[in-house]
């Protein structure tokens, strides 16, 4: 993936998409195949080995610490690698998630559903990735809600954090990524554009049960 370069891994449910999220991030054991990051395999090493190598999860169901702050909820997951800045720390969050700074002593059980997910975001960010893995960003979340954290990630795209995105808004994901991924049963059964991804009413149909 490029620097700055949006990839949604797409698919209908049970299709393999959150275990191959699971696969890359050190979550479940590799089977069969290699998994690259920057030229490097990591399939088979540590989660958190992983994460200090430059890959960010947004987890599907978020997954925030309920009983701590908003502030112990990011700091406590601020990385900094060895041998290079560090451009993620809790002011440059903030500016991207500017409710959060208004809830910073409030506990993670306090907030709205939004603002978990906008959390859980941030929380992923302080742990300066290079690769942003995002499953399910938006699932449950209000209309209002979807758009702001979309706007949020097209405001990302901007900075040259590369993303890969799962999720189920077509619409939304074809205006902010540049290629797409279609799972079936594990495999890659399709790849394309946005654009091609939206002309062919076949993919869609076949695949994602739009």
């Amino acid at each position: 993936m490029k620097p700055g370069e949006i990839v949604t891994l797409l698919g209908r449910n049970g299709m393999g998409k959150s275990t191959t999220v699971k696969c890359i991030t050190g979550l479940n054991t590799v089977m069969g195949g290699a998994i690259r990051f920057r030229g490097e395999r990591i399939d088979g090493r540590e989660p958190h080995r992983i994460c200090h190598l430059g890959i960010g999860l947004v987890p599907e169901g978020r997954h925030i610490f309920p009983n701590l702050t908003v502030r112990e909820n990011l700091m406590m997951s601020a990385i900094t690698r060895a041998g290079r800045e560090a451009p993620w720390n809790l002011k440059r969050v903030l500016e991207f998630f500017p409710r959060l700074g208004e809830r910073l002593t409030n506990g993670g059980a306090q907030l709205s559903g939004g603002e978990q997910q906008m959390l859980a975001i941030s929380r992923a960010l302080m742990t300066n990735p290079d690769l942003l893995i995002l499953d399910e960003a938006t699932e449950g979340l209000s209309p209002l809600i979807r758009q702001q954290i979309w706007q949020t990630l097209g405001l990302l795209k901007a900075t040259g954090l590369s993303m890969l995105v799962i999720d189920k808004e077509i619409d939304s994901l074809c205006r902010l990524a540049d290629r797409h991924y279609i799972v079936e049963k594990g495999e890659v059964v399709w790849s394309g554009s946005s654009d091609e991804l939206m002309s062919s009413e076949t993919v869609q149909h076949t695949y994602l049960s739009v």
